[in-house]
């Protein structure tokens, strides 16, 4: 395989279901176990452990899919702009833990929809360019509607995402296809275009930046 990777939109569609169901099985899952537990064991201190799993989980899945609605949804009519504040809430909602924290230094703007989208997506590949966790800080490049993002992400191990960088150009990754694990920075990278603009990795020092211009 050679060239950029070409999808039908039946086939990105499908990909970027299975994507958000990836990320959701995993709270559902805890929550229907937390369930049976209750149903199951009548030890008190069993279903008060049971109920809070149920608790966090749901929370989770929650924070997940709203998250997933703007950064892989239509989040509004063609043309729309999305509020830099609500973004912010729905990236800590699902990246934030005792691990990893943001800085969020943009300002609580409006900006197109496809940006934001764009902004979002970045911050997922910022984070796994910290698996161990860390800090990832985001700044501002440019003003208005043609802002654009930096991200510094600062972390044990700070590393750039292998095959990442080709799956946002639209590069196949080492002669395979897209698969639903490869589908969000290929995916990324189509919102970066159609921005007009490119997402690179660099390394700086012990740190990992990612930005979009």
């Amino acid at each position: 395989m050679s060239g950029p990777i070409v999808l039908e939109p039946l086939d990105l569609a499908a990909l970027l279901c299975s994507r958000v169901c990836h990320d959701l099985i995993s709270p559902v899952g805890a929550i229907m176990n937390g369930l049976e537990v209750m149903e199951d064991d009548n030890d008190e201190e069993t279903k008060t452990f049971a109920l809070d799993l149920i608790k966090k989980s749901a929370r989770t899945a929650s924070a997940k899919l709203q998250f997933c609605r703007i950064a892989f949804g239509a989040a509004g009519s063609a043309g729309a702009q999305i509020d830099t504040g609500d973004a912010e809430k729905v990236a800590r909602g699902m990246l934030e833990d005792d691990k990893t924290k943001i800085a969020w230094n943009l300002p609580r703007v409006l900006l197109p929809k496809n940006r934001v989208k764009l902004l979002l997506n970045m911050l997922l590949m910022a984070g796994h360019a910290i698996p161990r966790g860390g800090l990832v800080t985001i700044d501002p490049v440019g003003e208005g509607e043609s802002m654009s993002f930096r991200m510094t992400c600062s972390g044990l191990n700070a590393r750039v995402p292998q095959a990442v960088p080709g799956l946002l150009t639209g590069e196949p990754a080492n002669g395979h296809a897209v698969d639903a694990h490869a589908i969000q920075p290929f995916y990324a990278g189509m919102l970066a275009r159609n921005c007009g603009l490119a997402v690179g990795f660099a390394i700086e020092g012990e740190a990992v930046v990612v930005t979009a211009q």
